[in-house]
């Protein structure tokens, strides 16, 4: 756990101008780009009635946020935040991708404790034991964008499961099957060229709570490792598991114009 220590060499996040918003940011979204969370998961926070305007709790979606009016977030002042930071992680095992955790274990933010004087957030979730591609940051329009299922932002990940994947399963997969919760669709997915038949590559862009896991689960497999690879068209190139590097101007405007 050392590593989560060490200082990077990394430069600091570049500075992208961000388009003013004609009318008064929404109560959702002001929340978001102070860095608490993400747009879709402020939306939670409000209706839990944990943001307060003028030290009174507001829960109406759509309330927009006037000049001079002096937001809280359990009980402290929020602003947003003016320079954005885009942090891109590889998250390593056993390793939270929360804002805190009360049992004390090791979280995504302990490894970027020291990134930047912003205050960022995951976009998205990786459970304790998958490792791989997550994104860090303020801007909850983008957090929005790569987080919402219309938006199709596609996603690879590499599994390792406890016996051969059987062809009859594999095909299942790609013709479409139901779970509990509704249809599942995947993009693509093969086994991992070169490697043993427990090793599939998967492709998809649904965001369902833990997805691959469950898909393989169904069929009587238990994933033993499961990776992200892949996320909106960054990889892991050049990122160390357990250490992370900011997001060059190239590969935010592709994020923000071409996921």
């Amino acid at each position: 756990m050392k590593k989560f220590n060490k200082k990077t060499n990394f430069n600091k996040p570049p500075s992208i101008k961000e388009d003013k918003d004609a009318k008064p940011p929404r109560l959702n979204k002001y929340v978001a780009n102070a860095g608490i969370c993400s747009r879709r998961k402020a939306d939670e926070l409000i209706k839990q009635g944990l943001v307060q305007v003028n030290d009174v709790v507001v829960r109406e979606m759509g309330y927009r946020v006037q000049p001079g009016e002096v937001v809280k977030y359990e009980g402290k002042v929020i602003k947003p935040e003016k320079k954005k930071v885009y942090i891109l992680m590889n998250k390593p095992k056993n390793t939270i991708t929360t804002l805190s955790d009360e049992k004390g274990r090791i979280t995504v933010m302990e490894i970027v404790k020291n990134a930047c004087d912003e205050r960022i957030f995951p976009v998205g979730r990786l459970d304790r034991n998958t490792t791989g591609l997550l994104l860090l940051t303020n801007d909850g329009d983008l957090a929005l964008k790569l987080t919402h299922p219309k938006f199709g932002v596609k996603k690879i990940y590499h599994a390792t499961l406890d016996k051969p994947l059987q062809k009859k399963h594999f095909n299942t997969i790609v013709k479409g099957f139901d779970l509990e919760d509704g249809h599942v669709q995947v993009d693509e997915i093969d086994y991992i060229k070169g490697k043993e038949k427990n090793e599939i590559g998967i492709e998809i862009h649904i965001g369902r709570n833990r997805i691959v896991r469950r898909i393989f689960e169904h069929f009587g497999y238990q994933v033993k490792k499961l990776d992200r690879v892949y996320y909106g068209g960054l990889t892991k190139k050049n990122v160390t598991r357990g250490y992370y590097r900011f997001l060059t101007d190239k590969e935010i405007i592709m994020l923000k114009h071409f996921s």
